[in-house]
């Protein structure tokens, strides 16, 4: 992990570590804000190589994550003065975070389920939140919004059929957020109404995998 900050000299910044190591919301902070660094990266080598199967990494898929601080060289090199590795997101989420979207895994191989359309443009504008790329985000909600009310307009299960009201309902705000997003920036009102309908709309999806 490399932070833009001066940590002074070995004394402090064996200080700060020992304190970054000790708290896990630093921790996470930290790796946070390494991932967003790469992930910028990723997505303007991807652009410029327009190699689509660039994609960018999450914490949780790591081998191993280390915070550590060294100088220039040592850190250019690949090596620390002193880092400490420290246990991914992924050991902290529970079995059974873990074990749903196997078993949507198995129903689509086993031919039990389908993938919709909607799911992965969905996804896609959620990592373009997370990413802080709300202008996609906005994009990408426009369209995989239309693919969802389409494909779940079906629906049996009651929560989907509530979240589709609500989403239907919102159809107007989401669609001037994407309008926004054509022109320039989005402004909080209009990243909180992508930010909403995105939870939204991946809640219908987990309440139609989960039949309720």
């Amino acid at each position: 992990m490399i932070t833009p900050t001066e940590l002074g000299d070995e004394a402090a910044a064996a200080r700060w570590l020992d304190e970054v190591a000790r708290d896990a919301d630093a921790t996470d902070a930290q790796v946070e804000t390494a991932v967003r660094l790469v992930n910028v990266a990723l997505a303007a080598q991807r652009a410029a190589a327009q190699d689509p199967y660039v994609h960018e990494l999450a914490p949780e898929s790591a081998v191993a994550l280390r915070i550590g601080y060294g100088t220039g060289d040592e850190v250019a090199d690949s090596k620390w003065s002193d880092a400490r590795e420290i246990r991914p997101p992924e050991g902290r989420r529970r079995r059974t975070d873990v074990l749903a979207p196997q078993q949507h895994v198995a129903a689509v191989l086993g031919g039990r389920d389908r993938l919709l359309a909607c799911e992965n443009l969905v996804l896609r504008a959620r990592l373009d939140l997370e990413q802080r790329r709300g202008r996609e985000a906005a994009l990408q909600l426009r369209v995989g919004l239309e693919a969802l009310l389409r494909e779940l307009a079906d629906a049996t299960s009651g929560g989907v059929r509530e979240d589709v009201a609500a989403l239907t309902e919102r159809r107007d705000a989401i669609v001037a957020a994407a309008n926004a997003a054509l022109a320039g920036e989005l402004d909080e009102a209009e990243t909180a109404v992508v930010r909403d309908a995105v939870a939204r709309c991946e809640r219908a999806l987990r309440r139609r995998r989960a039949g309720y």
